[in-house]
């Protein structure tokens, strides 16, 4: 017979899951969540819908005169391309417009989602042989609307064009950095790509609308494209080394000379204003007779007459002032060092009247004489 511990040890084993196990478990749902690199979805196949669809889907859209021309063209490789995807697909020239539909052979629920899309790619001026990419399992397309962003039709051109880029370079290198193919055409933009690249257009396109260059986000993405590339980077945050922009509003509206500040709000109504009376009795007038008030009223215009008399005096006097003369600076005293010696200067002049114009010093004369001699010895 088992013994209580003995017991009790089974029961754990066998019921509940030990710490290790517990841990164990723990590291296989991490490893769970993590797609491996290179893992691929298996495609969509007969085998999966073998029963095929319940009931028949279809889409329409329509396309502008322009595009008549080339849909005329590349409508038999669009209907032979479908067809492999058991879609039937349709070309009113008539109305305009571009029809998709299933059939009872179609198995595969999504191809009439991805047939819709092909067909308004093509409607948007996407060649053919990009938009049939959209058929694709990997690919995604994204018709981005930007003819209401902005309101002047100038400066949408001007913004539309900085997107493009001279001879299309910033639009190349977009297409470049996010894997996509990006076409302009009127007042959409259509990107057709990978998932994340899809998304990184979508953001470009509208900060340009925004009067956002498109380089600072193509600097943006560079960098990122490069930390993407380092294993230990990938999984940290990436805001330190991303660049920040700030915004320069170069076009700041003139603020007024005169600010009218708004006085804080009382319940309390506003004083009443004081009338003549009550100015009379604050400073006594009111009790003063008619003939001093007079006297009163002649005096204060006596002394305003007086004191303009005397400001226009002194402004004519002002003419009469002499302007104040400038300092003269006094000659310094030469030094004993910069003195200059005359007596030798004239002994200079003295030699120099002596010697004849071009004539030898007397050194280079006694040496000449001395070699003469020795020549006729």
């Amino acid at each position: 017979m088992a013994t209580p511990k003995e017991a009790e040890s089974g029961e754990g084993a066998a019921g509940g899951r030990t710490p290790k196990a517990k841990k164990a478990s723990k590291v296989d749902d991490s490893e769970l969540l993590t797609v491996p690199d290179g893992w691929k979805e298996p495609a969509f196949a007969r085998e999966d819908n073998p029963r095929g669809l319940l009931e028949e889907s279809s889409f329409a859209t329509l396309f502008p005169k322009y595009r008549e021309a080339y849909l005329k063209e590349c409508w038999p490789l669009v209907q032979k391309t479908l067809t492999e995807h058991h879609i039937n697909a349709a070309l009113d020239l008539i109305e305009g417009s571009m029809t998709v539909s299933t059939t009872k052979k179609t198995f595969d629920p999504y191809i009439i989602i991805r047939a819709r899309d092909l067909i308004k790619l093509l409607a948007r001026s996407v060649p053919f042989e990009q938009a049939v990419r959209i058929l694709e399992d990997d690919v995604a397309c994204d018709i981005i609307k930007i003819g209401s962003l902005v309101r002047n039709r100038e400066r949408f051109i001007k913004r539309r064009q900085r997107l493009i880029g001279p001879n299309g370079s910033t639009l190349k290198a977009l297409e470049l950095l996010t894997n996509c193919y990006i076409m302009v055409q009127g007042n959409t933009v259509s990107a057709l790509g990978p998932f994340n690249g899809l998304k990184e257009v979508r953001k470009v396109v509208l900060d340009t609308m925004k009067n956002i260059h498109p380089i600072y986000n193509i600097k943006t993405l560079m960098i990122k494209r490069e930390l993407s590339k380092d294993p230990e980077l990938r999984l940290q945050n990436w805001e330190r080394f991303l660049p920040k922009f700030k915004h320069k509003n170069l076009n700041k509206r003139k603020e007024p000379q005169k600010k009218n500040v708004k006085k804080e709000y009382t319940p309390f109504p506003p004083p009443q204003p004081e009338s003549q009376i009550d100015k009379e009795l604050a400073s006594g007038e009111y009790f003063l007779k008619e003939s001093q008030k007079k006297r009163k009223r002649v005096e204060e215009i006596k002394a305003k007459q007086a004191e303009a008399i005397s400001r226009r005096q002194e402004e004519r006097n002002k003419a009469f002032i002499p302007p104040k003369e400038k300092t003269v600076v006094k000659p310094k005293k030469a030094s004993a060092e910069t003195k200059i010696d005359i007596q030798a200067i004239k002994e200079k002049v003295k030699k120099a009247k002596k010697k004849k114009l071009g004539a030898l010093p007397e050194e280079e004369v006694k040496l000449k004489i001395a070699a003469d001699a020795k020549k006729k010895k």
